[in-house]
Formats: structure tokens, sequence, C-alpha cells
């Protein structure tokens, strides 16, 4: 996404995941954080931590410290006169853990993130 207003961008980022079924459980807004704990000044930068229950419930099926990897975190930031939006590809839960049985997880969280992201860019 470029050339975007960052509240924008953010809006838009929530509904293409909530498109995709994804839901918004964690929100860290790291510049008002590093202002309040480090008075530090930086540039927007949102991060998300997207959950899709049934994913979610899935992953946890197969390997319960897969809490660690969980929620998605999608970051939205400014970057000079543009708005990034990134996301971690969710096939790093089957590299980390070696189990197999998390590869349709991964594979459909995988395709969900790309639609949400897709949808930002054609937008």
């Amino acid at each position: 996404m470029t050339g975007t207003d960052f509240d924008a961008a953010v809006t838009a980022v929530r509904r293409a995941l909530a498109d995709q079924g994804f839901g918004v459980l964690t929100e860290i807004d790291v510049k008002a954080t590093l202002k309040a704990k480090l008075d530090h000044d930086m540039e927007d930068y949102l991060i998300l931590g997207a959950c899709n229950p049934p994913l979610a419930h899935q992953a946890l099926e197969a390997d319960r410290s897969i809490g660690l990897l969980l929620p998605c975190n999608v970051v939205v930031r400014r970057d000079g006169d543009h708005t990034l939006v990134q996301a971690l590809d969710p096939g790093t839960m089957v590299t980390l853990t070696g189990l197999p049985a998390l590869e349709p997880v991964a594979a459909d969280a995988t395709a969900r993130l790309d639609a949400a992201l897709n949808a930002l860019s054609a937008a």
C-alpha cells in the first residue's frame, strides 16, 4: 500500500482481515509505547495480532506449544510518504516445528493473509 494515510490504511487492513475471517485480538501501538516509555519519537507503527479462531484451534490441536507463534502478526507502518503492510508467513509454524499436521493450517492461513494483502493493493 503506498501513498495512503496511516489511519485509512489501518481501517482498510482491519476490514481486509475481517473479510478473510480474522479478528484482531491484540494491538500494539509501538510509536505511542516508545514515546511513553522512552520519550522516543518514531513514525506510525502498529502491530495487529490477527486470529482466525478455526485455524488457531486446528494449530493448537496439532501442537499446544504453537501458541508461541499465535496470533498472526500484521504490521502497519509509515515509511516516508508510504504506508506499508506486512505479515509474517504462517509457514513459519511448519518450519519451526517440523510438524506436518500444521501444513494445511499454515497453507490456509497463508492463502487468507495473501487474499487480505492483495485486496489492499487492489483498492
